[in-house]
């Protein structure tokens, strides 16, 4: 495993971002900031000397402690002072020093003071009013910090993941009728399995790219054509949706798959990497010189950079190249992991199908068991169910699993949580369920300190399996509502509740950061469709794509337990309560 300059002086930065989060000694800050500048700017190969057994230069500022770090750096790929910080400060505090104005000392103030740690929650109160109060920020700060995460989240119009991906499906088989097209597949933010996507990236190999473009921008869909040549081609759809299509030779295929997969911050990384080694990376290849090393396929790119492959769903340069320098990438899980899905609603309530229809099509889909979650009583414009209605289902999911093989179907209830705390239904009806879900679905604008109490209340009661959609946001419709994030992962670990990755298109919920929030404390989480027609359980493959952004594996997942591993775990769930 080779160790750059660049890995060491990262390190050291990141390193010295979280001592000043945690209002550490100001001199162990700046010696952390000034090691970083200086080893960055060395062409000296301090790795390499270590590996020679050569020694350390003598460095101005760098003493023995921060050598023997240098030297750690070198010869493992980690460091265990920054693996310890980095379990100490919750993982989303650490995307508020993306915002420009935003230093480590105003970030330890805004998670300290308003206990904020995501870019949403920081617009929030942001619109609030509630950072102008903190000393240091003001009225001007606070509009100012206002903009600059509003531009960030809303940098230009776009879509929905599920819907960008039916139009890339179109445009794809579109293009596999041009002539002469060996292979197409969707490239960008689409491929990184991005909530909203902003424009469509295609990429395709063929000997003729002129030919190929033609057909492309002759799409009956295209509105405008905006650019046409013989390698590149972009329309913007009737939907005002803009799709990029790259026409390259097979040869360079992989490398210009890897440079338009993006993210960009990554693909700098990957830059200034090959550039450590003497090389150059772009869309075309992997050079010495004017020797290609590599350009086929991104595994033999990423290999001659020393790298493991990485999967797209992890390119945003959120710690993947540090992990897939120390053989520590996660086995991201997927599709085929899942044994079932918790949250799936039928007629009874407001489905479109019977419990045997939702089942089947379940089983149809390679799934071993459902639960019927329908709604509880209080929500009354979803037909919730009463205790009696409840009793009733139950015999008709013992006659549906009477009739079908090969598929479990299990009883539960998605359980309105009251604005006090307390659920929808008494614990004498909950109890005889398979499972409960308890969800928030009013009193969105509750104060942070009053949604909080009332999500954690919620967690208390025994019954209580998972959480259902835990930030109660319907994507570019309702915002999330304020709540400690932090606090509600970790009584769910306490509490043995998984948290909901919700599939649904529009709530996509859990957000990827909070995935990975919860996986880092050790809570586990339920990839779930929260299906209401037989047809919504091909939305599972949105809610793996969040997981694996996540960073989620297998063992994550409750779903994706076998059937008797689940009630094994739902059982456990109830002795320990």
């Amino acid at each position: 495993m080779a160790v750059t300059n660049a890995d060491i002086a990262a390190a050291f930065e990141r390193v010295a971002d979280l001592l000043e989060l945690q209002d550490a000694n100001p001199f162990r800050v700046r010696a952390y900031r000034n090691a970083a500048r200086r080893i960055g700017e060395l062409k000296l190969d301090l790795a390499a000397r270590v590996a020679a057994g050569e020694g350390l230069p003598k460095l101005p500022g760098i003493g023995t402690d921060l050598a023997g770090k240098i030297e750690e750096l070198a010869k493992t790929g980690r460091l265990a002072l920054l693996e310890r910080l980095q379990r100490q400060v919750p993982a989303g505090v650490t995307e508020l020093l993306q915002v420009p104005g935003l230093g480590p000392k105003r970030v330890r103030a805004l998670y300290e003071e308003l206990h904020v740690h995501s870019l949403p929650q920081l617009l929030r109160a942001a619109r609030d009013g509630r950072i102008r109060a903190l000393p240091g920020f003001g009225e001007k700060t606070e509009r100012r910090i206002a903009e600059a995460i509003a531009a960030r989240l809303a940098a230009g119009k776009r879509f929905k993941l599920a819907v960008a991906a039916q139009y890339a499906a179109v445009l794809i088989e579109h293009l596999r009728r041009a002539p002469s097209v060996r292979e197409v597949v969707a490239a960008g933010s689409l491929r990184r399995a991005k909530e909203t996507v902003g424009d469509i990236d295609l990429l395709a190999t063929a000997d003729d790219g002129a030919a190929v473009v033609r057909h492309f921008t002759r799409h009956p869909d295209a509105a405008q054509v905006l650019a046409a040549g013989d390698t590149r081609g972009s329309i913007v759809l009737r939907s005002g949706l803009q799709v990029d299509l790259r026409v390259v030779p097979p040869a360079s295929f992989g490398a210009a798959l890897l440079y338009f997969t993006g993210s960009k911050a990554r693909n700098i990384r990957l830059r200034n990497l090959a550039q450590e080694r003497g090389l150059k990376l772009n869309e075309y290849g992997l050079f010495d010189g004017a020797r290609a090393v590599a350009a086929a396929t991104e595994e033999q790119i990423y290999a001659a950079l020393g790298l493991p492959w990485i999967a797209p769903e992890l390119r945003e340069d959120r710690g993947e190249i540090e992990a897939a320098r120390r053989n520590a990438l996660p086995r991201l899980v997927e599709l085929a992991d899942l044994q079932g899905d918790l949250h799936v609603h039928t007629k009874w309530s407001d489905g479109t199908a019977t419990i045997e229809e939702m089942a089947r099509s379940a089983r149809e889909r390679g799934l071993r068991y459902i639960a019927v979650s329908e709604h509880s009583r209080r929500l009354t414009v979803a037909h919730g169910l009463d205790t009696a209605q409840l009793a009733k289902q139950r015999d008709e999911i013992d006659r549906v699993n009477a009739r079908l093989a090969d598929i479990a179907v299990l009883a539960g209830i998605e359980v309105d949580v009251l604005e006090d705390g307390t659920l929808d239904l008494p614990d004498s009806a909950l109890a005889r369920l398979d499972i409960v879900i308890a969800a928030v679905h009013s009193k969105f604008n509750l104060p942070r300190a009053r949604q909080t109490a009332r999500v954690l209340a919620a967690l208390d009661n025994p019954h209580v399996k998972i959480l259902a959609h835990p930030l109660g946001r319907l994507i570019d419709q309702r915002d999330p509502y304020d709540i400690d994030m932090l606090a509600v992962i970790r009584k769910c670990k306490a509490r043995g509740v998984a948290l909901e990755v919700n599939a649904h298109p529009d709530r996509l919920d859990l957000t990827d950061v909070y995935c990975r929030m919860a996986k880092d404390e050790g809570a586990r989480l339920a990839i779930d469709s929260d299906a209401h027609s037989v047809h919504e359980f091909d939305n599972l493959v949105h809610g793996v794509g969040q997981a694996r952004r996540g960073w989620l594996e297998k063992g994550d997942v409750v779903n994706a337990l076998a059937l008797a591993e689940l009630r094994a775990w739902l059982a456990g769930r109830k002795e320990a309560r």
